[in-house]
């Protein structure tokens, strides 16, 4: 399996350090110094699926494929516009692809996990061409007066085409019950049940999180590596999921990598859940810095505890 196109969409609001220090007790010191984070995209007035479907047709048309060629649609996303149709099956309508569709949930970690799923569609052959899309907005589930997770996350799609091929890919993913991470949804009241209501925002212990990234994108990274028979030299790009700046230089000094293997943009849009890899991607190929061939190593992290690792070829 190979990337043969990629696309991505972000909302038209730009919010800042400064906004956020209106909005919140915080400062652009206090933020940019622990996370990285300059400013991140939210949604004003338009939605998670308008920009879905921009990402979904900017990777097909970056293929090179029509949307008939497509065999198969994987949306990821935590908070989706609606409980039921799909975000994939709402793409699958506008796009005119008619085939099956599924949407995922492995938090941040979702954009390895569908690879893997894609991978392994293709490997049986039921699917050639298949478009994997990650839709986030996350600042739909934040709780607005708490500074440590509101000033994190930002809104964002990132999509991309893979197509069947001779090039193998390997990945690694796990996930260990942790409450150190979680966001718990508040549904109906019924007749038999009363729904929890007392905190449905994102909860998060800090300190855990940092450990429990450092220590699973290493360990994860190390597997896919001895599981390929790679070694760092010959990776292109590490495209890691853009959390925190101090969790990405841990990684990057841990795993003895240069500074420009180790390309970021949390700087301009903060946290943006699974779709923070794909729309990397899709900076770096729309500056023309990925080239056929090159091997990428990905690794993520999220809420579940979820962790992922895997190369791929471009």
């Amino acid at each position: 399996m190979k990337i043969i196109g990629t696309g991505s969409a972000l909302p038209k609001k730009v919010l800042t350090n400064d906004m956020l220090s209106g909005i919140v007790e915080t400062s652009d010191e206090w933020i940019r110094t622990r996370t990285g984070i300059r400013e991140r995209r939210v949604l004003s007035d338009e939605t998670l699926t308008d920009l879905a479907l921009e990402a979904a047709r900017k990777s097909v048309e970056s293929a090179g494929v029509n949307a008939s060629d497509i065999d198969y649609i994987m949306c990821h996303n935590v908070c989706n516009d609606a409980m039921t149709p799909s975000l994939a099956a709402m793409i699958n309508k506008e796009l005119g692809a008619n085939c099956p569709t599924v949407d995922l949930n492995a938090a941040c970690t979702g954009f390895i996990y569908a690879l893997d799923m894609a991978d392994s569609l293709m490997k049986t052959g039921k699917a050639r061409n298949i478009l994997i899309v990650c839709a986030e907005q996350p600042s739909h589930f934040v709780d607005w007066t708490q500074r440590e997770t509101c000033v994190l996350f930002g809104d964002a799609v990132g999509a991309v085409v893979v197509t069947q091929s001779d090039d193998d890919c390997f990945f690694k993913m796990s996930t260990q019950y942790t409450d150190a991470l979680y966001c718990s949804d508040a549904w109906h009241d019924t007749p038999f049940q009363k729904c929890k209501k007392e905190n449905n925002f994102l909860y998060m212990r800090g300190r855990d999180v940092f450990r429990m990234a450092v220590t699973n994108c290493c360990k994860d990274i190390k597997y896919v590596f001895e599981k390929s028979g790679i070694s760092s030299s010959e990776v292109s790009y590490f495209l890691l999921h853009q959390a925190n700046l101090r969790i990405l230089e841990a990684v990057r000094h841990e795993m003895n990598v240069a500074e420009d293997k180790f390309p970021m943009n949390l700087d301009k849009y903060g946290n943006t859940s699974s779709a923070s890899i794909p729309l990397l991607m899709d900076e770096l190929n729309k500056a023309g810095k990925l080239h056929r061939g090159d091997l990428l190593v990905l690794s993520a992290f999220g809420a579940g505890f979820t962790s992922g690792a895997g190369v791929i070829k471009w």
